[in-house]
Order: C-alpha cells, then structure tokens, then sequence
C-alpha cells in the first residue's frame, strides 16, 4: 500500500480520528444496553436470548475479511463496509425493537446481529492496522491507545443513553443505526496510511503521554458520573455538561495536530525507506534503534538454516555467470511474513495458545460473573461489570505504555508481561474459589487489568514477530482464541461442571423442601385436632 501523505504532522490527525472511529467499534460490547428490550418486547426465552449473545460475540471476534482486506484495498474501503454492516444490522435490530415490523423470523434477527457486530472487525481493524503502520516505532503505545478506547465505548454509549436518552433501548440502536455510520463517513478520510518516521521524534513520547493521560481522565470521568446518575436525581441541564465535557476528552487527541500547525517544529529530513543514511546507525544510539534489533547470537541462530546466503555482490557475480541455484531465503522474526509463513511458525501458536488460555479463561469469569456475584451474595451486579470494564481498559493502557518502554529501556520482550499476567490470573482464580469476605472485588479488579494487557500484549507482539504487511490477517486469526476459548471453558466446561453441582445441590435442596412441607402438613393436622398452643412453639423452634 503506498503512504499518500509525509511528515510528523497527517499521522497525528489520523489517530485523532481513529479515536472516534475506535469508540464506534466498541459498538459490540453495549449489547447489554438493549437486549433487556430483545426479550421484553419481542418476547424472547432467556436461552433465545442468551443464543443471540452468542451471535454478538461471534459477529465481534470474526476479523479474517477485514484483516485480508486491509492487504489490497485502502483504509477508507474497509471502514466504508463496516458502516453498511452497521447500518444494515442494526437498522433490522431497530425495525424489530419499535414494532415497525412485526413478526420477524429469529433467524433473521440472529444474522442482523452478527453483521452488526462484525462492524465492530472493520471498524477495529482498519483503525488499528493503520496506526500501527503509521507508527512503527510506537506500536505498544498505539495498540494499548486504540485498545483502549474501544473499551471505554460501552462506558461512552452507557452515557449517552443515560444522560440523552433516558435509558431507550430504541433509541440507542437508532444511535448504532445512523450515528455510527455518520461519523465514519465524515472522519474515514483522515485515516490513512502515511509515510512513517524512521527515526524517533523526541516529541513523541510527550504526544502520547498526553493522550494517556486525557483516555485515562476520561475513563475516571465516565465511571464516575455512572454512578453519579445511578444514586443521584440529575437534571438535564448537568447531564448535557457531562456529555459536553465527555466530547471535550474524546478531542483531546486533536490537539496535538493542532499544536503542530499552530507551533511547528525544525523541519527535518525525512529518509525514505530504502535509503543509505537510515541503514547505518550508531552504536550508541539506542532511541533511534529499531525496537526489534536482532543481537549478534539471535542472528546467527536465526541464520543457522540460512548459511548458504551470500552477499549482494557474490549474488551478482553468480547471476552474470548462470550460477544461482540458490533457495529463497524464508523471513526472519521481525520481517513481512505472509499468513502461510507464520502459521508454520512455532512462535504464531505459542503466542496463540498464551492468548486462547488468557483471555478465553478471563471471559469465562466474566460471562458467569453474575452468578459468581450472586453465590457471594452481591446482587448489584452492574458494579462489578463497571469495576471490570475500567480495569479492562487500565489494563489495555498500561500493557502497551508500559511492555513499551521496558522494550526500549532494558530490551525485556513484550511477552515476559504475558507470563506475568497469566501468574497473577491463576492466583485470582484462586481467590474466585477461596470465596472469602472482601475479595470478590480485588480479584474482579485483577481479572479485568489482566485481561486488558492480554489484549495489548498480543496485538503489539504479533506485529512485531511477523511484520505489518499481513497484520490485519494475523492479528484478527489470533483473536479468535477469545470466543473459541469462551466455547471450551464457558459453554462446555464451566456449564458442564455448573449443571453437575446445580444438580447435586438441587437434590439436596429439593429433600430438606420436602421435609419441611411434611413438616409443615403434620403441624397443620395437629393444629387442627386442638393441639395447636402445645406444638406451635415447637413447630417454630424447629423450623
């Protein structure tokens, strides 16, 4: 794909739209936010329902197109077909909801749902696919930015529906119908590829610390005014500031091309990729060396296979004298592998199984976080699904910000925080079952910030073992270890051990009833023979 615009300045009013594009693609992670409304109105069963969540998170996770896509046509085609699938899919969603069309075939609304979450893939993916290409020197940062956001959009359009529109479950998905597509079509002009920096701008660390700053402040916000109209009786007039102010935070990024246009800095020389000068760099100067610089044993390991590759000039001696018979040499860690080469790779299924076992068992918890919530006697669920998400996205954040500068810093690879973290799950996991007093909601805080580095973690590591040719391919291959791993633990094997125990205990429960009925019955003959002032005591003691 070529780069279409240069300079320091186009990628920063990129990620500044790839900002609310991103936000647009959380659209999948508010199916909370109506299918209250799917089941009241339509008059579906819970498992009617629950099968439909199933086509949410099947339509979310299913990224091959667009990731194949994002290798031949430009971003703004790709955002172009995430537009239409929510539209279409949520258009049906909505005709369904407002009774403008009754009597909809289930399987009709089952597909509606699929696209339009799978507008969540397009969207998600060209956003990312493209910073990361724009930003090649930053990718932990970009990928835990854009990661980010996509998770604060449940906490965005929770907003908007409480504060806007009076809690509508009509008029959210009408939001989802038309304000989605509106605003990707007015911004998916500036989210295009652009020729990347081979050198590190010093200014941007700075760029990026700001935009942390300003996603975190705004997740703060978000959390905080929830609860504020969850407990409090708000009027309208504070409910559009905290709307406005929400817009002021989801801006914030745009103040960095802003900065650049009003203040511009030395113009430097901007080395195209092939030549000379970014090829020879010094020794000492470690900001300006790629972050994936193979060292002098990791390159003769990697080229242990390879030693019948000769210098560029022996290459030209043989070809003048019909002497090449020499293989094609296959990529190296760090290089532009093709789908085949990676998946031939031990590192592709390692990193995917770290992945599956991670976050399939962190969503396990969080599909059944309910019922973990109410066997410890916490009904206010919504609390800890908010404590989970902002933790989700502290997690996001920090997994990039931070695997980021430990790269740069002492070289110590993004997936020594994946093993970390996957320590820390297991030891959370433990706390799940411990179930003592005050840990539910220090291990939901865990899980949540464990699960959010996962995320980034994979992103960031995948692109930097294979290249960003064929990212969008790669990375949307290995987010397929989410639902599959939701399948496994949640459908299968947590159901499995759920219904074996709920049996159990549902048999012992069902004979203490029963004794307690013929209890009850023997009181009430006794009651009645007269003998109701001797044996009510003790019928009441022993109850």
């Amino acid at each position: 794909m070529n780069a279409v615009k240069a300079g320091t300045r186009p990628p920063w009013v990129g990620f500044a739209a790839a900002v609310w594009i991103g936000i647009c693609a959380g659209n999948s992670y508010c199916f909370p936010l109506y299918s209250h409304s799917l089941k009241s109105v339509l008059g579906f069963s819970q498992q009617q329902l629950t099968i439909l969540g199933v086509a949410n998170d099947f339509g979310e996770n299913t990224g091959i197109l667009p990731g194949i896509a994002c290798n031949y046509f430009p971003p703004w085609a790709v955002l172009l077909v995430g537009v239409f699938s929510s539209f279409f899919g949520y258009g049906v969603l909505w005709l369904a909801i407002t009774r403008t069309i009754v009597n909809l075939p289930y399987w009709i609304l089952w597909i509606a749902l699929v696209l339009a979450a799978n507008s969540s893939a397009w969207l998600g993916t060209a956003v990312i696919v493209t910073n990361l290409r724009n930003f090649p020197l930053s990718r932990g940062t970009v990928a835990g930015l854009l990661k980010g956001y996509i998770a604060l959009s449940a906490a965005v359009f929770t907003e908007v529906c409480t504060m806007l529109l009076n809690g509508s479950a009509s008029a959210i998905v009408l939001v989802f119908t038309i304000g989605i597509p509106v605003i990707c079509l007015s911004l998916m002009y500036y989210v295009r590829p652009c020729t990347p920096a081979f050198e590190a701008d010093p200014s941007e660390n700075g760029h990026f610390l700001f935009t942390q700053g300003s996603s975190l402040l705004l997740a703060i916000f978000l959390l905080t005014t929830t609860m504020l109209k969850g407990t409090l009786n708000i009027s309208n007039t504070i409910s559009y500031t905290f709307i406005a102010i929400m817009v002021v935070f989801l801006l914030a990024p745009l103040a960095i091309p802003i900065k650049m246009t009003l203040f511009p800095a030395r113009k430097k020389l901007i080395r195209p990729p092939g030549s000379s000068d970014s090829l020879v760099l010094g020794e000492g100067d470690s900001k300006t060396d790629p972050l994936l610089t193979l060292s002098s044993s990791a390159a003769n390991l990697t080229s242990f296979n390879d030693s019948d590759d000769v210098s560029d000039v022996d290459m030209l001696l043989a070809v003048g004298e019909g002497a090449v018979k020499m293989k094609k040499r296959r990529p190296r860690r760090g290089e532009d592998f093709s789908f085949r080469e990676a998946m031939v790779k031990a590192d592709f299924w390692l990193l995917w199984t770290a992945y599956f076992l991670g976050v399939g068992s962190g969503v396990t918890v969080l599909n059944n976080l309910a019922q973990i919530g109410a066997s410890l006697g916490v009904d206010d669920t919504n609390t800890l699904l908010s404590l989970f998400s902002f933790c989700n996205f502290l997690g996001r954040l920090g997994g990039g910000a931070v695997s980021e500068y430990f790269v740069r810093l002492n070289a110590i690879p993004r997936t020594f925080w994946t093993m970390a973290t996957q320590v820390i799950m297991v030891l959370t996991y433990l706390l799940y079952a411990s179930a003592l007093n005050g840990t539910l909601y220090a291990a939901t805080a865990l899980l949540g910030t464990c699960y959010g580095v996962q995320i980034a973690i994979m992103i960031s590591t995948s692109s930097e073992l294979f290249g960003l040719k064929n990212f969008g391919l790669i990375f949307n291959f290995m987010q397929l270890g989410n639902p599959l791993g939701a399948l496994l633990f949640s459908g299968m094997l947590a159901g499995y051990i759920y219904d074996t125990e709920e049996a159990k205990q549902g048999l012992d429960r069902f004979t203490k009833c029963s004794m307690l009925v013929v209890r009850f019955v023997c009181l009430k003959v006794r009651a009645i023979n007269g003998d109701d002032d001797d044996d009510d005591d003790d019928g009441v003691s022993t109850t």
